[in-house]
């Protein structure tokens, strides 16, 4: 399977639920909360800013991932190490805020996905689509155009913002993330889920 056709069925099959708004759940409210009070505050480019600065931070510093996802971390710990970064950062009063609400709920756990959600509202609002595809092997520049074409069809957005990696485990296919949401219809996840199921018939 080549890895256009492979990206459009995996965009067909989830195009009624590939809708380019914050998620529903605990962390899209939490995003949508800071979308609107960044709004209102008129400094919401500075607070993308601060998202975008924490998300690459989050995602070179494996130690602070873990710290924030170690159940054996108290509350007040975890609190106190993001307020630390964000001061150091010199980061807005109501990121600081944000995250330490955040994190005094103890829903630090959902750090990833509010960033997410909450960059992936403002690319929707300013009429973007972000989109992340890995694949087996490099695309080339004509199989990168119709990914962005087969990407714009799916959710209806023109101006889509593509990053293309390569990861040579996935055998084939592709993995797509747009957004909080990821699409995986690689070889490998495919041959996980048949060795998993054979197992179930023994």
């Amino acid at each position: 399977m080549n890895a256009v056709v492979a990206i459009h069925n995996i965009l067909f099959t989830l195009k009624g639920n590939i809708k380019m708004s914050v998620s529903s759940g605990l962390s899209g409210r939490y995003a949508r909360a800071i979308y609107e009070l960044a709004e209102e505050k008129k400094i919401l480019t500075k607070i993308v800013d601060d998202f975008m600065s924490l998300n690459k931070l989050l995602e070179e510093n494996d130690s602070l991932s873990n710290l924030i996802k170690s159940p054996a971390i108290s509350k007040s710990e975890k609190q106190n190490s993001i307020l630390n970064i964000l001061n150091k950062a010199k980061a807005q009063k109501l990121t600081i805020k944000f995250f330490g609400t955040l994190a005094n709920n103890g829903r630090l756990i959902l750090i990833n996905e509010v960033i997410d959600n909450f960059l992936s509202e403002v690319s929707r609002i300013n009429g973007e689509v972000k989109a992340e595809v890995t694949s087996s092997f490099k695309l080339d520049q004509n199989q990168e155009k119709k990914v962005v074409a087969a990407i714009s069809e799916a959710t209806g957005q023109k101006k889509i913002i593509l990053s293309a990696n390569v990861d040579q485990s996935l055998i084939g296919g592709l993995i797509v993330k747009i957004g909080s949401k990821m699409i995986d219809n690689s070889l490998k996840t495919k041959l996980n889920r048949l060795e998993i199921a054979m197992r179930g018939t023994k």
